[in-house]
This record gives structure tokens, sequence and C-alpha cells, in this order.
């Protein structure tokens, strides 16, 4: 069987050992084969479709792309010892395109010489440019290599279109608390890799109090883990325990992770925009939470808020759209963290206020229109009179103004050849008022309709 390593990537047994020894528990507890993996059921559970490729050995090359801690690395390890392949790894930010080249060309050579396959596991391949990732095309179309690519960016922005098209793609999400406590478990029991060797103490609150913090991160809740087990050994103590008031100083903040130019930006935004719209104020007020958390800039916040505001809820209460006003420029001027006040005040409005789209709606279907029929032109009754020799061409002689007459309405031509009602109000919120007046008004120009001059036929 072929060699799953690069000979000269290969450390001595001894030098293997003391390595394993001193690396971070999170390391050691890297799984070794398909069973002891952990998590991301929906792909790597027997017969799902990564566990039956990997067992029909019929590889190809794949994305990883998830949160710090779900595994990606892990599982890439995983099939290297899987696969009859030989295994190379790259680092993205550390490698160049030499780097490549040398890789793939002893990927050939594997090929041409042994009939062997060469999986090149990239970690962070969002970090390559585009150069970096187009050389890697011709041989991941050739078969030559099994490309498998570990990022935190979602790859359909992060990776070339032509990668991606080569290649399966498989989204790792956060591990469950249950995971969680399983790894946590087998590290205090594992006497090898683990901690199983020393005399612990361990409450299930404390277990589970880390899993939370970890917030599905395995890497974060085994060092939470290990520094709160560690700092005890290395103390002296002979019994060591971790209860929950350890836990708590062994992992003291939990992390939000969150990229403000990246995918989750806009995932958040769009949780947050889709909640208010759908009238649940309490998971407008966590989604909002959670962008705050994160490090959004509060601008980028009160936008999102102010577009709703004016899309979603609209006429039927136009309050909505002058308190998402307010809320913008207040947080800009105050900043965080009481900028957090006017946009939690502005999105729970928006979030209970009667919703309707019919002012988003006209302006689309309006633009929609302009875009692509023909063009109106305005009509003269209706064009600017105020300059010289505007009455000469006619322009604004036969205009109607409003207010000369009672109830502040006439009857006169404003759009011709008119195909389209645009704004249709709905019976909700304000808008029902708005609705029962432009019924009024179109009863008004039913009856006039018959006697009405079009001041564009008279010129």
């Amino acid at each position: 069987m072929p060699e799953t390593r690069d000979k000269k990537s290969l450390f001595s047994d001894i030098e293997k050992a003391q390595l394993q020894s001193n690396a971070p528990l999170a390391a050691r507890m890297r799984p070794e084969t398909l069973e002891e993996f952990v998590g991301q059921r929906d792909f790597i559970a027997p017969g799902k479709l990564l566990y039956r490729m990997l067992q029909a050995q019929t590889l190809s090359s794949l994305i990883f792309f998830g949160p710090p801690g779900t595994g990606k690395t892990s599982l890439a390890a995983v099939i290297a010892k899987q696969t009859s392949a030989t295994f190379f790894y790259l680092s993205a930010p550390a490698a160049s395109v030499a780097d490549i080249r040398e890789i793939l060309k002893k990927a050939k050579d594997n090929l041409l010489a042994r009939n062997c396959k060469t999986v090149l596991f990239i970690d962070e391949i969002h970090r390559f440019n585009r150069a970096q990732q187009d050389v890697l095309l011709d041989d991941v179309e050739s078969g030559i290599i099994i490309l498998i690519g570990a990022t935190t960016e979602n790859p359909y922005f992060a990776v070339n279109s032509p990668l991606i098209s080569r290649s399966t793609i498989f989204e790792f999400k956060p591990l469950e608390k249950t995971d969680i406590i399983q790894l946590l478990k087998k590290a205090l029991a594992d006497k090898k890799r683990g901690l199983g060797t020393l005399d612990i103490k361990v409450t299930d609150e404390a277990l589970e109090y880390t899993a939370i913090m970890g917030d599905g991160d395995a890497r974060k809740a085994l060092t939470a883990l290990e520094i709160g087990v560690m700092s005890q050994k290395n103390a002296g103590l002979e019994a060591i325990k971790f209860d929950l008031e350890t836990a708590k100083d062994s992992i003291q903040q939990k992390t939000i992770y969150f990229d403000p130019t990246g995918d989750t930006h806009y995932d958040l935004a769009s949780a947050l925009q889709k909640s208010m719209r759908g009238s649940d104020p309490d998971a407008t007020i966590y989604w909002l939470a959670r962008l705050i958390a994160g490090g959004e800039d509060p601008r980028f916040i009160a936008r999102r808020i102010a577009v709703c505001a004016a899309e979603d809820v609209g006429n039927a209460d136009p309050t909505a759209t002058i308190l998402a006003a307010a809320a913008a420029q207040i947080s800009e001027f105050i900043g965080f963290p009481e900028a957090q006040l006017p946009l939690a005040q502005a999105a729970i409005y928006i979030a209970c206020a009667p919703k309707s789209n019919a002012s988003a709606k006209a302006i689309w279907s309006a633009l929609g229109d302009v875009k692509n029929k023909k063009t109106i032109p305005v009509p003269k009754h209706l064009k600017d009179s105020h300059y010289a020799g505007a009455k000469k061409q006619g322009y604004g002689t036969e205009y109607k103004y409003p207010h000369d007459q009672s109830g502040g309405f006439v009857v006169q031509e404003y759009l011709p050849d008119k195909e389209t009602q645009y704004y249709v109000p709905t019976p909700r919120g304000k808008e029902k008022i708005i609705m029962d007046y432009l019924q009024k008004l179109e009863i008004l120009i039913k009856q006039e309709k018959p006697n009405m001059k079009n001041p564009a036929e008279e010129h």
C-alpha cells in the first residue's frame, strides 16, 4: 500500500512522540479514525455522502467551510489515514506558488511511477490569491491531485468559481453541546493522549458550562479544560478538581465568532431584517445583539433597520421610518455602547409595527416600466412654467391648482396612457386610511372623467 505522507515530512518515532507530548490537548485529541470523529453527522455519519465516498475510495476534491474548531483539519487528517494516497499539508498564509508547483510535480511523479494519487490539504484556502488558486486548476481537473481546502469563509465568495465547480462543498456546523461534552469526557479518560493519568474530580455542571462557553468550538473547550487542569498540576496540587468555579476561571469570556467583512456579517444582517419583517421582536433583538457583540459598525446596523422600516412597514406606520432615521443619527453621534439603546428601540418598534411593502412594490414596478417600456413624456400642463417663454410653448397653462378647489383635489391627468396602478395600499395600519381616501378620490375621478378635457389634446 502506498505511504500516506511525503517521506521528507516524516519524523522519527522518538521525535513524533516528543512533539505529540508537547502539543496542546486539542491537537493531541484529534480523531484518528472516522469512528472517533465527532459532529457533522449530515455528511460524515455512516451512509452519508462523504462517509460513502471514503468507504468506496472514490474521493474527489473537497472544500470544507465553517467556523473554527468544528473539525475541518481533523477530518482532513482522518481522510489522510483512510485513503491510499500520498498526503501533503499546506497552510495558505505561509505557502507560495513555488510550494504548490513542487507538490504538483511530486504528485505527477507518484501517479506515473506508482499509480498513486495525492491528497493536498490546504488550510485557510481563502487566503490564496487568484493566481495561487489558478495554479491548482489543471491538476485538480485531471485528477493528478485530490484537493481538500479548509476555510472559515463562504467558498462561493472566497474561492475561485472554476475551483468550486471541480469540488464537492461540505459546510461544517458548530458542534452541539453534547458533542463537546463527549470530547471533554474522552480527553479526561484517555491515558495516552489526554489527561487520563491524572486524578481529576470533575462535575457535570463544569463540563456543561465549558461546552456552552465553547460555543460550538471543540478547540476552545478542550483548551479551557487543559488550562483548568494543568494550572493546578503545575502548582503542585495533588487533588485536582474541575468544578464550575474552575471552569469559569479557565474560559473567562465567550468569544463571538464574527467576521465584519465575511459571510457571517451578511447572514446576521439578513436574520435581523427578516425577523423585523416577520414581526418577531425577540428574534429581532437577539440578532441585533449578535451584531453588536460581534463588533459590527453601528452605521451598518442602522442602515439595515432604516431599509426595513421603509420597505416592510412603509405607510402602514410612517413613524417607523422616522424612528429609524433618528436611531441612525443618534447612534452615529453617541457610538457604542450607548448606541445599542436607540438601535434596539427602533428595531423593536419596526418588528411590532403593522407591515406593508406597498410603497416598495410601487417603486420596484415603476422602475421596471421606466427601464423596459416606452418612456412617457411629461404632459404640457405638468411641465415647469417658471421661466420666460414657457407660456408661449403652452407649458403649465392648463394646470389646475388643487388648493383652489374645495377638498384640495381636482380631477386632471397626471400620467398619460396609464396602464398600471403602481401603489396599491393595504388595509393595515395607517395605510387603511390612505386606501379609504384614494377610493373616495377614485369615485370623484369616475364622475368627472366623461366631462374632463385632456390638456395634451388641446395643444
